[in-house]
């Protein structure tokens, strides 16, 4: 009997096999494929055009599969909540408006309400300064979702979206310069109220606005929702169900895009939300194109909303507290710059008495104090809560203010999202997240 060099043998009532194993078989496919099972990690950013700013993706990839996905931060590095330590509590509004940089307003008025709150003056600010916040709140909302769309489509192919988003969030950036004198970044909000009143020509345009924003959304519709392209990139893509979203700490239109209803101006109503009719929108799946549908709907609801603060403020009043050792300046009167007090004012001042000149002298450079304490306050952004824990050791100055970024907790989700799925969809799911990287570094 022979015995083979090569391979065992035995006999079966079939005749005789031979066993063959593998001593050359990784060699033969490696000869056709070298990498077949090899990754290969891809850096997207922090200078790629789809990843809304200076974010940075390590992505492990297997063919065209992300295996991992980690996003790295911090190229940006503003150090905003530590300079807030050497400035007065007022100048912070000054700072904070830099952080969400597509929602400087959101930004203002949650600090403001944080040192409201220390102060024990929440019940003291004004009516018409709470429909101003509302008001500028809420077409910073519409502007901010603006920008995502016209980012997303881009990123996914669509370039006339890209276009009209921007067209319709300049007309509110005009509306803002009116009523500010900043197009961003515009320290408005401040502890105490707001900076000044809103000028009629500015309701005007904000009438306009209303009228032109429906027939411009549905134009976005019909350019998007039955385009074969858009429903493939978006539907069961990038999938985040509610359970997820919870263990995440995933908020705003993400969550509500699971499913589930959680607005802050619902549910822990603030600046007098709980007086306004509107409704929180949700889809059920999950997905890019949940949210995409979820951040339409909210637009519709915030122009609701916008309507009912412009009808409001038909009644005049003031837009800033009584209390002269809060209000900065005690009585307003902006100067020809749009900066600093106008002549007539200074005037004024000087001509009442020397006590009143060192008091208002003082307020300004020094600042008020605000009481020991600390205090977490949140409020609904176009990104979900973000929210503001301040905390004063009775100076005039922030002992330490800490932001609960939304742009920053939603970013944790992009590799459950992207994880198992094509590195296409990583684009989608990403800009799904509308991440903010002025939020994150901060």
């Amino acid at each position: 009997m022979t015995t083979s060099n090569y391979a065992t043998e035995r006999e079966t009532t079939e005749g005789k096999v031979f066993t063959v194993t593998g001593g050359d078989w990784d060699s033969v496919v490696s000869g056709t494929d070298p990498i077949n099972d090899e990754r290969i990690v891809v850096n997207m950013g922090p200078q790629h055009p789809s990843t809304h700013g200076v974010l940075r993706l390590v992505l492990e990839l297997e063919g065209e599969t992300v295996r991992e996905a980690r996003s790295v931060i911090g190229y940006l590095h503003t150090g905003i909540e530590k300079n807030l330590e050497y400035r007065t509590w007022v100048q912070g509004s000054t700072f904070v408006t830099r952080m969400d940089y597509l929602a400087p307003l959101f930004n203002e008025t949650a600090y403001s309400l944080a040192v409201e709150k220390l102060l024990g003056i929440t019940d003291d600010v004004t009516e018409r300064a709470n429909t101003i916040r509302v008001l500028m709140m809420e077409l910073n909302r519409i502007s901010s979702h603006l920008v995502w769309l016209a980012t997303t489509g881009m990123e996914l192919g669509a370039i006339s979206i890209m276009l009209y988003g921007f067209r319709e969030r300049e007309y509110i950036l005009e509306i803002f310069e009116l009523i500010t004198g900043l197009r961003m970044n515009h320290a408005y909000v401040r502890p105490g109220g707001v900076a000044q009143d809103v000028p009629d020509d500015a309701i005007i345009k904000i009438r306009e606005l209303l009228k032109l924003l429906p027939k411009r959304l549905k134009e976005y519709e019909d350019l998007l929702s039955g385009q074969p392209i858009w429903t493939e990139r978006t539907k069961n893509v990038a999938v985040l169900d509610v359970t997820a979203c919870l263990a995440l700490g995933v908020t705003g239109p993400v969550l509500r895009s699971a499913g589930l209803a959680w607005d802050l101006r619902k549910t822990m109503p603030y600046c007098g939300y709980e007086t306004y009719e509107f409704d929180v929108p949700t889809h059920a799946d999950g997905d890019v194109w949940g949210r995409y549908q979820v951040r339409l709907a909210e637009i519709r609801e915030s122009m609701k909303i916008v309507e009912q603060a412009v009808d409001r403020l038909a009644k005049p009043g003031p837009v800033m507290v009584a209390d002269r050792k809060i209000a900065w300046p005690a009585q307003l009167a902006i100067g020809v710059d749009g900066m600093g007090n106008s002549l007539e004012h200074v005037a004024k001042i000087m001509g009442q008495s020397m006590e009143s000149l060192i008091h208002h002298f003082k307020l300004v450079t020094e600042g008020f104090r605000v009481p020991p304490g600390q205090v977490y306050v949140g409020i609904e952004s176009p990104r979900g809560e973000l929210g503001v824990h301040a905390v004063s050791d009775g100076g005039t100055r922030p002992y330490r203010v800490h932001y609960r970024e939304p742009s920053f907790v939603n970013l944790q989700a992009l590799p459950a999202m992207a994880e198992g799925g094509l590195i296409a969809d990583v684009i989608a799911g990403g800009a799904s997240l509308d991440p903010v990287m002025g939020g994150c570094d901060r």
